[in-house]
C-alpha cells in the first residue's frame, strides 16, 4: 500500500488526531491534523549550550529483520564514537540509544554524556535508530509504502543496539570487558530502559530521562499530560492559563467572518492567511501544539532545542497574558499573538509565522507517525477543566481508522504493555528514571522508586530531559544534584560489573 499523505485535513494530514514528537516522542490527540511535511524546518541544533564535540562516524551492517528468517537483507546503521577519555582497557562505555531522528542532533544536544566522560574514563557511543537519519533499511525506498516500513519498531531497534554493542566489544581493542551503560532521553530514554530490561547481559544499567514508559492505554490517566502543561502556565503568571482557555472561544467568534479571519491572519503575521473555518481549526491546533512545546522546553536559560527561546520561556509567554476578564476578544488575542511570537520569533528575524511548523527538522516525523500507528499508542485527552485546552476525548477507533487510511495498518493498543511489562518493573534492576516536574511527559513516567536499584529522580523545576543537557550556571540546584547522583549510580554499576565472575 502506498502511503496516503493527503488523507483528511486541509493541512494535508490526518483529520482526527495529531502526533507531536516525543523528542520525543509522540502526542496522539484526537483533535488535529497530522502534518504531511516530514521535515518542516531546517536543522536547529542548540548552539546556546553545547560545546564543540569531536567524534568519528562508523557504520555497521545490520539485519533488516532480527526475528524472522525470510528477509535476509542488511542495511548500514550509523553510529558515532568518541574515545578521547577512554584510556584503559575495560573502561566503561556510555551508549546513547538513538531517538526518532538524526543521531548527530541528539549527539550535539546530550551534553551530560560529554561532560562526564572524562570523570568516568568512558567511551561515548551514539547509535542511530533504524529508519532515521542515515540508517535506512531500504535506502530511498524505506518510506515508500507500509511493506518497506514493516521493520520499523522498537523491538527491531533494540536488537540493533544489542548487536552493535556486542560487535563493538568484540572488535574494539580493550572493550571486551567494558561495562556498557545505556543512556537516552524521551523515546530514547524508553529505549534505554527497555534495552536493560530485554538485554540485561548487554548493558549493566540504564539512565532513562523523561521516558514515558507508562503513557500507554490503561496505565495512566489520559488527561495527565495536558494537565501538567496547564500547571506550568498557571504557575508562570497570573491568569495565564485562564486566558489561554478563553482564547479558543474568542478565536471561534472572530473566525466566524471573513473579516475576522483576515484580522487573525494579520495580527498573528501568518505566512498563509486563514480563509475558512477548517483553517481556523488548524490554527487552534497549531497554537495548542505551541503551548505544549513551550512546556516541554521550559528551560532556565536561553536555548534553541526546538526554537530559539529566552530563559524560562513560559514566564515570558505569560507576561503577555495577564489580562483580567474585562478585556475584549480582540485584546485577548492580540496578547496571544505576542505570546506566540515568544516561541516563533524570539530573535526578531522571522518575517511571518508558519502554522505548518512547530519544531526542528532534525526529527523524523513520518517514521514516528508510523510507530504511533503500530505499537507506540499513547492516549491523550483534554477536558477544559483540569487543563487549559478545548475538551477532547481519546477515541481509539478514530485513531485506528486514520492509521488505516494513512499506512494501511492498525495499532495494537496493548502491545507495548505485553512486550515490556507495563507497570510491573519488579523483576528489573539498575535503571534510573529521571523526570522534570515541568515536563508534561512526566505524567507517563516512573516518578517513584520501584526497588533499591530501579529508582526515580524527580527534578521539580526541570523540563524535558534537562539533566541530559550541558550544565549551565542557571541550572536549578535539583538538576545539579540529579546529575551527580546519576554519575554515582554509574560508578556503582561499573564496580558491580567488574566484581561479577
Amino acid at each position: 500500500m502506498e502511503l496516503n499523505l493527503k488523507a483528511g485535513s486541509p493541512g494535508g494530514g490526518m483529520s482526527a488526531w495529531k502526533v507531536v514528537l516525543l523528542l520525543v516522542g509522540v502526542q496522539c490527540l484526537h483533535v488535529a491534523a497530522l502534518k504531511s511535511q516530514l521535515f518542516t524546518r531546517g536543522d536547529a541544533l542548540d548552539y546556546s549550550s553545547r560545546k564543540a564535540v569531536d567524534y568519528k562516524t562508523f557504520y555497521l551492517n545490520q539485519k533488516i529483520d532480527h526475528f524472522g528468517f525470510f528477509e535476509n537483507g542488511t542495511f548500514k546503521q550509523r553510529y558515532l564514537v568518541a574515545d578521547q577519555h577512554w584510556h584503559q582497557a575495560g573502561g566503561p562505555i556510555l551508549f546513547y540509544t538513538g531517538n526518532e531522528g538524526d543521531i548527530t542532533w541528539f549527539c550535539n544536544n546530550t551534553g551530560f554524556m560529554w561532560q562526564v566522560a572524562e570523570e568516568l574514563g568512558a567511551m561515548l557511543v551514539f547509535a542511530e535508530h533504524r529508519y532515521y537519519g542515515d540508517s535506512m533499511p531500504f535506502g530511498p525506498d524505506s518510506y515508500t509504502d507500509s511493506k518497506h516500513l514493516n521493520y520499523l519498531s522498537s523491538e527491531q531497534a533494540l536488537a540493533d543496539f544489542a548487536v552493535l554493542i556486542r560487535e563493538l566489544k568484540g572488535s574494539w581493542p580493550g572493550a571486551r570487558s567494558s561495562a556498557v551503560i545505556a543512556v537516552g532521553g524521551s523515546y530514547g530514554g524508553m529505549l534505554a530502559a527497555w534495552l536493560r530490561m530485554k538485554y540485561p547481559s548487554v548493558v549493566v544499567g540504564a539512565l532513562a530521562a523523561s521516558a514515558p514508559i507508562w503513557q500507554f492505554p490503561g496505565m495512566v490517566p489520559c488527561g495527565d499530560f495536558h494537565r501538567i502543561v496547564s500547571q506550568d502556565f498557571a504557575s508562570s503568571g497570573p491568569n495565564c492559563d485562564v486566558n489561554i482557555r478563553r482564547s479558543w472561544g474568542a478565536i471561534d467568534k472572530i473566525a466566524s467572518t471573513a473579516e475576522g479571519l483576515a484580522w487573525l491572519s494579520g495580527t498573528f503575521s501568518l505566512c498563509a492567511p486563514l480563509k475558512s473555518r477548517p483553517d481556523s481549526v488548524a490554527f487552534k491546533e497549531w497554537l495548542q501544539e505551541t503551548w505544549v512545546n513551550l512546556a516541554m522546553v521550559d528551560y532556565p536559560y536561553e536555548a534553541s532545542f526546538l526554537q530559539p527561546l529566552p530563559a524560562w520561556p513560559v514566564q515570558a509567554v505569560c507576561r503577555h497574558l495577564g489580562f483580567d476578564s474585562s478585556v475584549s476578544d480582540y485584546q485577548l488575542l492580540q496578547g496571544v499573538s505576542e505570546a506566540a511570537r515568544v516561541y516563533y520569533n524570539h530573535t526578531g528575524a522571522t518575517a511571518c509565522l508558519n502554522t505548518s511548523s512547530t519544531a526542528t527538522g532534525s526529527l523524523g516525523f513520518l517514521g514516528w507517525y508510523y510507530q504511533a500507528c503500530t505499537e507506540m499508542v499513547m492516549p491523550l485527552c483534554t477536558d477544559g477543566v483540569q487543563d487549559m485546552f478545548e475538551p477532547q476525548a481519546w477515541d481509539f477507533q478514530a485513531f485506528s481508522d486514520e492509521c488505516q487510511a494513512l499506512f494501511g495498518v492498525r495499532p495494537r493498543a496493548s502491545w507495548a504493555e505485553t512486550q515490556y511489562g507495563g507497570k510491573d518493573l519488579s523483576a528489573h534492576s539498575n535503571i534510573i528514571f529521571s523526570n522534570g516536574g515541568l515536563d508534561p511527559w512526566s505524567g507517563g513516567g516512573v516518578t517513584r522508586n520501584i526497588s533499591d536499584s530501579v529508582v526515580a529522580i524527580v527534578i521539580p523545576q526541570g523540563a524535558h530531559h534537562l539533566d541530559l543537557r550541558y550544565d549551565n550556571e542557571r541550572d536549578p540546584p535539583a538538576v545539579r544534584g540529579a546529575r551527580a547522583l546519576e554519575v554515582d549510580y554509574f560508578k556503582a554499576w561499573v564496580r558491580q560489573a567488574r566484581r561479577a565472575p
